[in-house]
């Protein structure tokens, strides 16, 4: 964990106004240009190769430096599921019944768990949190920011999904507990009955009578929120399709291991797929297909993916090295960067204020010594919300990250 004890970033007055000139501006969404970006007000107000710069401005000169968007990983376990804790810092699961719609991990993650630090060393600016895959209906997801005090001063959006689960996680699962289900069958039948229960209570006249259950699983047919299905194998990503094409929700694709062989159905769909983590070993049968290749594979197929850690099974600060390596197999290099920026932000909902540089977002900033898609390059100022959060000191070749008060 980095000490925010040690050289801590100096507090002061935070400037109103901010303006990082001579930097290579890479908007994601915009072709790079040479030039400035204008903070006020914890937004981007102004940016360009001639940016007016306000008289009032605190002026940080880049030096050249590349300056892009906070990164953004769609699926993670940060927080909920700690590093270095044990069981005491695992809360990613509520194993205790199939359907736990109810659930939000909101509600179990630590903002002050290690791997939130680690987030800024890497650039990662904006995570989601998800439940875990134990069950066939996991929780509740939500989507913040990577520095803060407490996890409701860090929210961009709450909910962001809800967490669905198929393949050999829940058969595990639930067939050591000699329950259902225990097979596939049994994980799309208790999910399409959980769907049908809620249709029903949506249709009942009496609104009074509460069930969180069954509210959480309302807004997923109502496309107020997608659902966000942990599929590996081929098979199970059918299944998915044929469970949303019944039912009308909104589906996010989440790990889609073997996606590829049904690349070209999935991109006729519009369905996106958040693909990783990419650097695990082949640790169980639904892992056979993975290779880096795949997301290169997806992408030349038409569908919009997003790179993920699934932190802490890979580490968060290491999102853009499996973007890097995504390249050398074969991804196209912008949109190797637009799947940890933009597509993510999509597919939380946030992308309105996250993911790509323009004027009106928030000012979630970061500053390279180069290419990030280049491992040599390494993020040596982070800003959130115009606020410096996250500094690389040259002379103790350490991170510092900023107090988080």
């Amino acid at each position: 964990m980095l000490d925010s004890n040690l050289n801590p970033i100096r507090e002061r007055h935070i400037p109103m106004t901010t303006a990082i000139t001579n930097a290579h501006v890479v908007p994601i969404e915009g072709e790079p240009f040479d030039g400035t970006v204008v903070v006020a007000k914890g937004r981007i107000s102004a940016m360009g190769p001639k940016a007016k710069i306000p008289r009032q401005a605190e002026v940080i000169d880049a030096g050249g430096q590349w300056l892009l968007p906070g990164f953004v990983d769609a699926h993670t376990h940060l927080g909920v599921h700690e590093e270095s804790e044990g069981k005491e810092g695992d809360d990613t699961n509520e194993m205790t019944d199939p359907i736990m719609a109810a659930v939000r991990a909101l509600d179990g993650i630590n903002p002050h768990e290690m791997g939130f630090d680690d987030a800024l060393t890497g650039g990662v600016t904006t995570v989601n949190v998800n439940p875990g895959s134990g069950n066939p209906v996991g929780g509740l997801c939500v989507a913040l920011h990577t520095h803060g005090r407490y996890i409701d001063e860090m929210v961009l959006r709450s909910p962001s999904g809800l967490k669905a689960a198929l393949g050999e996680n829940p058969k595990r699962v639930y067939g050591e507990q000699k329950k259902t289900p225990s097979t596939r069958l049994g994980t799309a039948m208790v999910m399409r009955q959980a769907f049908v229960d809620a249709q029903n209570y949506i249709g009942k006249a009496d609104a009074n009578a509460r069930d969180l259950k069954l509210e959480a699983l309302a807004m997923v047919l109502n496309k107020e929120i997608p659902w966000r299905q942990h599929a590996h194998r081929a098979d199970d990503i059918a299944t998915a399709l044929r469970m949303a094409e019944e039912f009308g929700y909104d589906l996010v694709l989440d790990h889609g291991t073997e996606a590829h062989i049904l690349a070209d159905v999935i991109a006729e769909k519009g369905i996106p797929v958040l693909i990783g983590p990419l650097f695990t070993a082949r640790s169980k049968v639904e892992l056979r297909q993975r290779s880096l290749a795949n997301p290169g594979k997806l992408a030349a197929a038409g569908v919009d993916i997003s790179i993920i850690t699934d932190h802490p099974v890979i580490p968060i600060h290491y999102l853009v090295h499996q973007a890097t390596l995504s390249v050398k197999e074969g991804l196209d290099r912008q949109q190797a960067l637009e799947s940890i920026t933009i597509n993510p932000a999509k597919v939380m909902g946030v992308a309105d204020r996250v993911g790509s540089l323009e004027v009106g977002k928030d000012a979630d900033l970061v500053l390279w010594t180069g290419d990030p898609l280049d491992v040599m390059q390494r993020a040596t100022q982070v800003f959130i919300g115009g606020r410096q959060v996250f500094e690389y000191d040259d002379d103790t070749r350490e991170g510092v990250v900023a107090p988080r008060t």
